[in-house]
Order: C-alpha cells, then structure tokens, then sequence
C-alpha cells in the first residue's frame, strides 16, 4: 500500500496534483475530484469525505449513471481478465471473490447479467464490508426493486467504496 498523506499536503496540491490523488477515490471517475477541488482547504477528513460525496449528489442523473457503469460487474470479464484496477482487484479478493469455483463464477455471471438486463448498469455493492455470500443475496434482494430504488442504492454503495478508499489514502 501507499504511504498515506496528510490532509496538509492533499490542501497544498494544485488541481491536477489533487485530481491524480483523490481521483481513483471513484472508479474512472476522476471529474469528481476535478469539481471538488475549488473547495479547499478541507479542515478534516469528514469535510472532504462530504464534499465530494455533494458533487456527485448534485451532479445529476447522467454523470451519476455514469459513475455507476464506470464500476466493474464482480467476477466479470475485467476481473477474470485481471484488468481490474488495483483497488477493485484487492476489494473483490477480501470478499473472497478471486477465489470461486467454476459454478460459482457462472452463477455470479448470470446475476450480473439479469441485472444488467433490468437496470442498464451494473450491480454495485462495497465488497470490502461483505463476502459472497451475501452478495449473491444481495442479488436477489435487490433484482426486485425499482430502477430509481438502485441507483440510490448503488449511490450509498459507491460512497462506502470511497469512503474506505480515501481512508487508505489520507492519515487522519
């Protein structure tokens, strides 16, 4: 892992120095820290964590859907293909997810399929603060409810994502 950075340095970064840090916070998604950078200086990790959450709350429904695809299906063709970024891969291991049967594998291929297929982006869920098990319920639970219901939810999702990433990155 990286050495983690003070809160002090992250606010004496230009944007692009700011960008290349807090960027990967989202997956693919670094407009997000490009919009939240003119808020500096953050005064703690709660206030920075809070306002980049905002800009994607405000950044409407098209760059938010966008955020959501730019997430890969777990065990899916990235994964398997080991072009995952390097979070991504080390959050889908912790759920024990680079460590499936060949059933397995199939059966999480067919859920994100039937996701895909009913919300037109793909099932996103903090794998760090779960394993496969409930992931796969997840699944389940979640392939009934409405398309405006998932977005939320894949929304509080991304945000625990980034919120454990950030934690990785900032000392505190």
């Amino acid at each position: 892992m990286a050495e983690k950075i003070t809160l002090a340095v992250l606010n004496g970064r230009d944007q692009t120095g700011f960008v290349q840090l807090i960027g990967p916070v989202f997956e693919h998604s670094p407009w997000i820290a490009e919009m939240t950078w003119s808020q500096k200086p953050f005064v703690d990790f709660e206030n920075l964590y809070r306002a980049l959450c905002e800009t994607v709350n405000a950044s409407g429904e098209a760059k938010q859907l966008a955020l959501i695809r730019a997430h890969p299906d777990l065990v899916g063709r990235a994964a398997l293909a080991g072009t995952l970024t390097s979070a991504s891969t080390n959050e889908q291991a912790s759920a024990g997810l680079s460590q499936l049967s060949s059933e397995e594998i199939q059966l999480f291929q067919t859920q994100n399929a039937a996701y895909q297929e009913k919300f037109g982006f793909p099932f996103v869920i903090c794998a760090r603060l779960n394993k496969k098990e409930a992931i796969l319920k997840g699944f389940e639970l979640r392939l009934k409810n409405s398309r405006e219901s998932e977005i939320v939810t894949a929304l509080v999702e991304i945000f625990k994502i980034a919120e454990l990433r950030l934690r990785d990155l900032l000392s505190t």
